[in-house]
C-alpha cells in the first residue's frame, strides 16, 4: 500500500464524514428541498474529486435543465457529472445498497430503476416527468451499464418522458485522460470487477483528468431517434478527441 493511496483514502474518508454532518446541518437553514439536496451532492462530489486528485474539465455549455444522456465508464462518472452540475440521476437499483454512496444517492434525489422490470421503468418514467419540470437536469446512462470505453447500444425507453414533455435532450461524452499515458480502459469499472479493489487501484493511480464534453440541447420527435442520434453524437465526440476509435458493440 503506497503513501499516495493512504493519503487519498484518509482524505476521502474525511470528506465523506464531513459531508454527512453538512447534510444534517442543512435543516437549520430551511427545508431540504430536492434542489438543495442536489446542490449538496454537487458540493460533496467536488470535494471527493479533489481528495482523489481527479481533475475535471468541461467543454461546451453545461446543461441547466432537460435530459442529459452520457456514455458510462465507471461509478466515478456519477461523481464527475454531479460535480459539474446539480442534477438528478436515474441509476440502477443495485446502487441503492452501496455503503455511503447508496445513502447519499437517495438523499440527493437519485431515482432507482430495476432494468429487468417493466413496472419499475414505468414508475421511474413518471418520476422523471415531474423532475423534468424543475430547473435542474435529469441524467441517465442509456447503455444501462458501465463499459470499457467501447460504447453499447442506447436503450430508448427512458427517453420517453423528455419526448412527451418536449424537453431538450443533451448528449454528454465522458473520457478519462491519465497523467502517465495509461490506457483509459484501465480506469474503467466494468464486467464483474469488484468495487473495493477498483477503488483502491484508482486511489493508487498517478492521477487523471476527466473530460466532459456537452453537445447542444435538442428536442427529438421520438425516443428511437433520440437514442440513435445521441449515441452517435457521443461516439463522435469521443473519436474527435483522438481517443480510441468510436465503436459500438451489440447489446
Amino acid at each position: 500500500m503506497s503513501l499516495r493511496m493512504v493519503r487519498r483514502a484518509v482524505t476521502l474518508a474525511f470528506v465523506l464524514a464531513t459531508s454527512i454532518v453538512h447534510f444534517w446541518l442543512m435543516r437549520l437553514h430551511g427545508p431540504r428541498t430536492l434542489e438543495r439536496r442536489a446542490r449538496w451532492v454537487q458540493y460533496t462530489c467536488k470535494r471527493v474529486l479533489r481528495s482523489m486528485d481527479i481533475r475535471c474539465e468541461t467543454e461546451g455549455p453545461i446543461p441547466t435543465h432537460g435530459l442529459v444522456v452520457a456514455n458510462h465508464l465507471s461509478y466515478l462518472d456519477i461523481v464527475i457529472l454531479s460535480a459539474a452540475m446539480p442534477c438528478f440521476f436515474v441509476a440502477k437499483r443495485e446502487l441503492k445498497s452501496w455503503p455511503f454512496f447508496g445513502k447519499a444517492a437517495r438523499e440527493g434525489g437519485t431515482v432507482f430503476i430495476d432494468r429487468s422490470s417493466l413496472a419499475s421503468a414505468e414508475a421511474v418514467a413518471g418520476v422523471m416527468s415531474q423532475r423534468l419540470k424543475l430547473s435542474m437536469p435529469v441524467l441517465l446512462f442509456p447503455e444501462g451499464t458501465s463499459t470499457d470505453g467501447k460504447m453499447r447500444r442506447f436503450h430508448g425507453r427512458l427517453f420517453e418522458p423528455a419526448i412527451a414533455a418536449g424537453a431538450p435532450v443533451t448528449a454528454a461524452s465522458i473520457r478519462y485522460v491519465t497523467n502517465d499515458g495509461t490506457p483509459e480502459r484501465e480506469l474503467c469499472w466494468f464486467g464483474d470487477a469488484a468495487f473495493g479493489p477498483h477503488l483502491l487501484k484508482t486511489l493508487n493511480s498517478r492521477g487523471f483528468r476527466a473530460v466532459l464534453r456537452f453537445g447542444w440541447p435538442r428536442v427529438y420527435p421520438d425516443r428511437k431517434i433520440a437514442a440513435t442520434e445521441t449515441s452517435a453524437e457521443i461516439a463522435g465526440m469521443r473519436a474527435s478527441a483522438h481517443e480510441e476509435p468510436a465503436m459500438l458493440e451489440p447489446a
